[in-house]
């Protein structure tokens, strides 16, 4: 199991990871060791997250999520396997919490008389400077 929070888990039978080789640091091991990481995530079938965890995630995700509803974390940042792969597993369970945080309602606010006679009063002043700048009227 991969600990989300107190409440959410995930079994690692729902994880699956892919080794593949990585572009970057590595000099000749690049070409021969399949350092990168592709770890793969069923979000719409998983029954290990709630309904409006799960919607979150999908909007989180972005294009990191494949249009059968797979989320696809690539880790390729480290020189070995198993970096790359703590790596990916660190990405997933941060990216699961922030989906699992309820945002916050925004209330409806509405500035006060006060600050719309300051406005105001701001505008009136301003526009009397610019009327200043105009050439004088002929009389």
């Amino acid at each position: 199991m991969i600990p989300i929070n107190h409440q959410i888990s995930i079994p690692e039978d729902e994880v699956h990871l892919k080794f593949v080789r990585a572009s970057g640091p590595g000099g000749q091991n690049v070409n021969k060791v399949a350092t990168a990481v592709q770890l793969r995530f069923d979000v719409r079938h998983t029954t290990s997250l709630p309904q409006e965890v799960r919607q979150r995630l999908v909007s989180l995700a972005g294009k990191r999520i494949n249009t059968r509803g797979v989320l696809v974390i690539e880790a390729q940042r480290f020189r070995t396997q198993e970096r790359n792969r703590e790596d990916a597993f660190e990405r997933l369970v941060r990216l699961i919490r922030k989906a699992a945080e309820r945002p916050k309602r925004r209330i409806k606010t509405k500035p006060s008389r006060a600050v719309k006679r300051r406005t105001l009063e701001e505008k009136r002043r301003r526009g009397a400077t610019k009327r200043m700048r105009g050439k004088p009227a002929i009389e």
